[in-house]
């Protein structure tokens, strides 16, 4: 029997070992890559079965990851991974061909569940009490971020804020809900 292959990418060396380790005892075969470019030279010597990518792989969005590898092996069933969590962002790994988005911390089964889950959970929950309003403002950037296609300066010039402003606001974790 053939070992189901991983394309696990993430800058964050630390938690790239532990995944990779923990995906190893359950049986997978597991190559990393700690950027984008390495990540592409990879898929493309490799038809991974699966891929998890962090949303933020150094400076870059592992968003333009997700659509080039589903060009490259379509049938790739990818797991966005993220500690920067957005509704923009969600939405956006989805439309890219992302077939599940999750927060860090993220149990590993609930990572292995996410790459075969077909459907949609009409069971969950909406939130109990309204978004906050930084949360809002997180929300509200990361969607403008995403129109000016990641460009930080664009993007603080359609804020109408300085750029290190925006800067320093990017490297915040997102306030929960």
């Amino acid at each position: 029997m053939m070992q189901e292959t991983i394309l696990l990418v993430d800058d964050e060396k630390h938690f790239l070992d532990i995944l990779c380790r923990a995906l190893v005892r359950r049986g997978y075969l597991v190559t990393t890559a700690s950027d984008i470019e390495s990540a592409l030279i990879k898929a493309a010597q490799v038809d991974f079965e699966f891929a998890i990518i962090d949303l933020r792989i150094g400076i870059d969005s592992g968003l333009p990851l997700v659509k080039q590898l589903k060009e490259i092996i379509p049938e790739t069933r990818i797991v966005m991974l993220t500690g920067y969590a957005s509704i923009a962002t969600a939405v956006e790994a989805i439309k890219l061909g992302a077939t599940h988005y999750l927060t860090k911390p993220a149990d590993v089964e609930d990572i292995i569940a996410a790459f075969t889950k077909e459907q949609g959970d009409e069971k969950i929950k909406p939130a109990e009490n309204p978004i906050s309003v930084q949360r809002l403002e997180w929300e509200h950037i990361q969607k403008v971020l995403q129109e000016c296609d990641n460009n930080v300066s664009a993007a603080a010039r359609a804020l109408g804020m300085h750029r290190r402003t925006l800067q320093r606001k990017l490297q915040k974790r997102p306030v929960k809900q």
